[in-house]
């Protein structure tokens, strides 16, 4: 059920590997914009499924929520996009960060987890509208819990500023 959770802090430190060993053969910033898009919508999907797992909905309550789910979930990508950039840059640079950049890092992850909950408390209110306020908590449960899973799979990968 969490593999996909899993393969996000893999990939990460499969990058931060190979941007570290500076081989030729390194991947391009297309290519690896590439796969950080695959592997957030593979994240995506996986949530989604998951909740579709979590909840129970009629018929009409689905054809109201998905697409809002899915509203939800490209406003959710602009965050996770920009994580995984800054994650990548801070990656590609750890030998050689300054007290400045390690500051802008932190920064920049506690900038995400605020965007993440404004998101959620936004999204809370509008699946209200579609859903009973029983599983519209639900969600957003089930999308916090999910959220914090990655994030720890992810801390666990990254080596802690210095």
């Amino acid at each position: 059920m969490f593999k996909p959770l899993a393969l996000t802090a893999v990939a990460i430190a499969v990058f931060a590997s190979a941007s570290a060993a500076d081989a030729p053969a390194s991947p391009t910033q297309a290519e690896t914009d590439k796969v950080m898009a695959q592997f957030r919508d593979d994240l995506q999907a996986a949530r989604a499924d998951i909740i579709a797992k979590g909840i129970t909905l009629s018929s009409e309550q689905a054809a109201k929520f998905w697409p809002l789910f899915q509203q939800f979930q490209d406003e959710q990508n602009v965050t996770i996009d920009a994580q995984l950039k800054a994650t990548q840059k801070y990656a590609d640079s750890i030998d050689k960060l300054t007290d400045a950049d390690s500051l802008a890092y932190v920064t920049a992850l506690l900038e995400r987890d605020q965007k993440i909950h404004d998101t959620r408390v936004k999204w809370l209110k509008k699946f209200q509208t579609v859903l009973p306020m029983g599983t519209a908590a639900r969600v957003i449960q089930i999308d916090r819990r999910l959220g914090n899973v990655a994030q720890i799979k992810l801390a666990q990968k990254i080596p802690l500023v210095h």
